[in-house]
């Protein structure tokens, strides 16, 4: 739910509506996104998702991505192509997936936060994003598609330009659920 807070609509693209909250004491946003990928399943939505050998074919953006075993819980390295002069940025995080069921509603979510392990450490010409959180809920649309709510927010260090940062909210994100939609119908074939 919006209410209560200065959530404001961003953009509203291809069935997906992208809000933003200005976090006062960091000058950054936290985004939510809702939207609907019409042709492809939640199970189906989730297991791309989760499938990170997968996402390294389809996703422009990653320049490494690995899960590695670190005191026992399993952490995912991913290191992200940022366009030149900027220097990449890279994260470091848990994630989980749980498939709920909520009173007959079948929900798969996926949850994500930056964490910080002694075997990862930051490399030199690489920004470390050492705050960021994303949740994912995907749910039936009621048909053979998806709905799709998002919770993100990062820090991604660095001196980086309010307009790159609100292109890459108003326009990577709805690319970056197109790649994902067409990358399902992708993964059909190749499993």
């Amino acid at each position: 739910a919006l209410a209560g807070a200065d959530w404001q609509l961003l953009v509203e693209t291809s069935g997906i509506s992208i809000y933003r909250l200005l976090d006062q004491k960091t000058g950054l946003y936290e985004y939510k996104v809702f939207g609907v990928l019409e042709d492809c399943s939640p199970t189906l939505l989730a297991d791309v998702y989760m499938d990170l050998d997968y996402r390294k074919q389809w996703d422009q953006y990653v320049k490494e991505l690995y899960e590695q075993e670190c005191n026992g819980q399993t952490v995912v390295y991913w290191e992200v192509k940022y366009p030149f002069p900027m220097s990449n940025r890279d994260y470091v995080y848990l994630r989980q997936r749980r498939d709920l069921d909520m009173e007959g509603r079948k929900i798969h979510v996926v949850l994500a936060q930056s964490t910080s392990v002694p075997q990862l450490v930051e490399r030199s010409g690489v920004i470390r994003v050492k705050q960021y959180k994303q949740s994912l809920a995907i749910e039936s649309d009621g048909k053979k598609g998806s709905k799709v709510f998002m919770y993100y927010f990062d820090n991604p260090g660095g001196q980086i330009p309010s307009w790159l940062i609100n292109w890459a909210a108003k326009n990577g994100v709805p690319n970056f659920l197109k790649d994902m939609a067409r990358a399902c119908q992708n993964y059909l074939k190749n499993t």
